[in-house]
This record gives C-alpha cells, sequence and structure tokens, in this order.
C-alpha cells in the first residue's frame, strides 16, 4: 500500500471513528449558556477611582513590558566573545530589526534615531503575542473549585487581541512619524509633499483630501490588522480545542476538531506571533521612512 493510500485510510478510519462516537453518545442539545466572546471580556480585578481598573488587559500589557525590559538587560549584561544559541538568537533578531526593518526604510541618521522605538516596538508586541499563547488561569466567568478554592480556570488571552492596545501602539507611531515630518519640512513642505511632484489644479487638491485620509486611514491599517490576526487566532483556537464540541453539545466532535487545534495552536505561535510584530515594526518604518522622504 502507497504512502498516500495508507493517509486517506487513516483518515477513513479516523473519520468513522468519529461517527460511531457521534452515534453512541448522541448529543445534549445546543449549548445556550457557553458564550465564547465572553473569553474576551474584561472584568475588573481591582476596582479602582476613574478609568484606572485593574483587568487581565491591563496585567497582560504590564507582564509583556516588564519581560521585554528585563530580558534586554539579562541579555545585554551577559553578551560573549564566544556566543552561545541564545546570545546567536538575540543578535539574529537585532539584526533582522536593524536591517530588514529599519536601515531598509530609513536613511543612516533616521535609523540610527528611530532604531530603539523600532525595537522595542517590536519586541513587546512579539512578546506580548507570545504569551497570549500560554494558558494562565484567567478564566473568572467558570472558576475551577480545589479544596474549597475558587480558582480561575486556565485560558489564552494577549493583550493584542484587544483593539485599544494596538490603536494606542499606532497612535504613537503616528504622532511620531508626523512629528518628524513636520521637523524635517516644515508644516507646509510637509503638506505639500502629499502631492507628487507636476501634479496641479484640482486633480492636486483631489490627491491631497486622498493623502490625508490615507495617513488617517493608516492608524487603522496598523492596529485593525494586529486585534484581527491575533483576535482570530485565539478564536479558532477555543473552538478547535472544544469550543464547537461544547456549543454543540455534542463531545464526540471534540477528538475530530482537537488535532486542528493542536497544529492551529503550532502555526500561531511558530509564524503569526512573530509575522505581526514584524509587520508592525515594518509598516511603521515605512512610514517614517516616507514621512521625511523629498520625492512621494
Amino acid at each position: 500500500m502507497s504512502r498516500r493510500a495508507k493517509i486517506f485510510t487513516g483518515l477513513g478510519l479516523y473519520l468513522a471513528g468519529i461517527v460511531v462516537l457521534v452515534l453512541l453518545t448522541g448529543s445534549a442539545g445546543k449549548n445556550e449558556e457557553f458564550q465564547p466572546q465572553n473569553e474576551f471580556k474584561l472584568e475588573p480585578w481591582v476596582d479602582l477611582p476613574g478609568p484606572f481598573d485593574i483587568n487581565k488587559a491591563v496585567v497582560y500589557v504590564i507582564a509583556a513590558a516588564v519581560l521585554t525590559v528585563f530580558a534586554m538587560i539579562y541579555i545585554a549584561r551577559r553578551m560573549q566573545d564566544r556566543p552561545n544559541r541564545v546570545q546567536t538568537l538575540v543578535e539574529t533578531v537585532y539584526t533582522v530589526m536593524r536591517d530588514n526593518i529599519t536601515r531598509n526604510n530609513m536613511d543612516a541618521t533616521m535609523a540610527a534615531r528611530w532604531f530603539p522605538f523600532i525595537a522595542t516596538l517590536f519586541l513587546f508586541i512579539w512578546i506580548s503575542n507570545l504569551i497570549g499563547y500560554i494558558p494562565l488561569p484567567t478564566n473568572t466567568e467558570h472558576p475551577v473549585h480545589i479544596f474549597g478554592l475558587e480558582i480561575p480556570a486556565l485560558a489564552i488571552y494577549a493583550a493584542t487581541a484587544n483593539l485599544s492596545v494596538p490603536l494606542v501602539l499606532a497612535l504613537v507611531v503616528f504622532i511620531a512619524y508626523t512629528v518628524e515630518g513636520l521637523r524635517a519640512k516644515g508644516p507646509i513642505g510637509y503638506l505639500k509633499a502629499l502631492v507628487p511632484k507636476g501634479v496641479t489644479g484640482g486633480m492636486a487638491v483631489f490627491i491631497f483630501v486622498l493623502e490625508l485620509i490615507s495617513n488617517v486611514l493608516r492608524l487603522i491599517s496598523l492596529s485593525v490588522r494586529l486585534f484581527a490576526n491575533i483576535l482570530a487566532g485565539h478564536l479558532i483556537i477555543l473552538f478547535m480545542a472544544g469550543g464547537i464540541a461544547v456549543l454543540m453539545g455534542i463531545a464526540a466532535i471534540g477528538f475530530l476538531t482537537l488535532p486542528l487545534g493542536v497544529i492551529l495552536f503550532i502555526f500561531e505561535v511558530g509564524l503569526v506571533a512573530t509575522l505581526q510584530a514584524f509587520i508592525f515594526a515594518t509598516l511603521a518604518s515605512i512610514y517614517f521612512g516616507g514621512a521625511v522622504a523629498h520625492d512621494h
């Protein structure tokens, strides 16, 4: 039997087993109480005056910031002439941030000035995405009772899956590159640079308005891309890891979807978490370079 035949035979037996389990176990009916979106609901953990309540998003943001600072300081103090594997990995990431992200989109002077900001942005988003895939006791809606204690259930959550966090990062980038462009060209020169040379009359006005709108939409381009990808990844993992089985009340479906959930989890951790941080930092660098470029 060929390898392809073995694979299809195995899949057929696996699906047949699922069908048999469904027929044997039946269905408990649709679960109306389980609300998957509540996994991302922000309930106050510590009530403070005004809008300063502490919830899990705040805790994850602080954790990502502390881990970013601690990791870089710890590694920087232990650099060696003969690098070990950790140092080799760090130097590779550093080279990617410096050459591929920053220097490719800015001139040497500007790259040197803004590299610390871009690198910090990349590392913070990257670490925030990664810790978002670590199961932690953050699900207060479905607590676990152990020896009389009510302990939050394990769940995965990322601060970047909350739109407010990517939006704030995008606002910081937007303000920073706008200030840099105004400082390099002056207010009039910066606005003039929005229109390509040689375009005059009504077309110039149309393109000017279009470019202004395009600049504002960069906030959406940066924030929603990061937010939507991380949120969608977490939701898909939730559904594949058992959410669909709970919603439909058919436990046997969990045997079918769980392997897919594991594969998607590995894919999200191995690729998406890093890719989204890279895209955010790269787009920020492009916007910085474009803000001071003399040619449109």
